[in-house]
């Protein structure tokens, strides 16, 4: 089975960082990532992706137009059994709060603590075998 994690962000760079760090595992196969660079997009991408094989999304809450923090309930709403993890260079209590509020299951703080992320998409991994 062909698991996608998908990755929101408004950032050019982000596509290659997350390429970097996970060259072995996208080389090896296990899983695919998929990027959109903004929240409309992700949404189109998301509806094309259909569950289980739509494991994990990542999103930034700060973009332009329709923030994260706006997506989510959205996206929760068509995915209620994907995990939507928020990124954000403001990990504050608020926006913390928020982001729980919304449906996501965590909130990791720029610059991105990629071990951490590791074992997450392992966890997801595991769920979907």
């Amino acid at each position: 089975m062909n698991v996608y994690i998908l990755v929101v962000d408004d950032e050019p760079d982000v596509e290659a960082l997350f390429r970097q760090q996970f060259r072995r595992d996208l080389r090896a196969g296990r899983f695919q990532m998929e990027f959109a660079p903004s929240a409309p997009d992700a949404l189109k991408l998301a509806a094309e992706v259909r569950d289980p094989s739509l494991i994990l999304i990542l999103s930034d809450i700060n973009m332009p137009g329709m923030s994260g923090l706006d997506m989510l309930p959205k996206v929760r709403a068509e995915h209620p059994d994907v995990p939507v993890i928020m990124i954000t260079a403001y990990g504050d209590a608020e926006t913390r709060r928020k982001a729980i509020e919304r449906g996501a299951v965590g909130l990791l703080t720029k610059p991105i603590d990629f071990a951490l992320l590791r074992q997450e998409i392992d966890t997801r991994l595991e769920r979907a075998a």
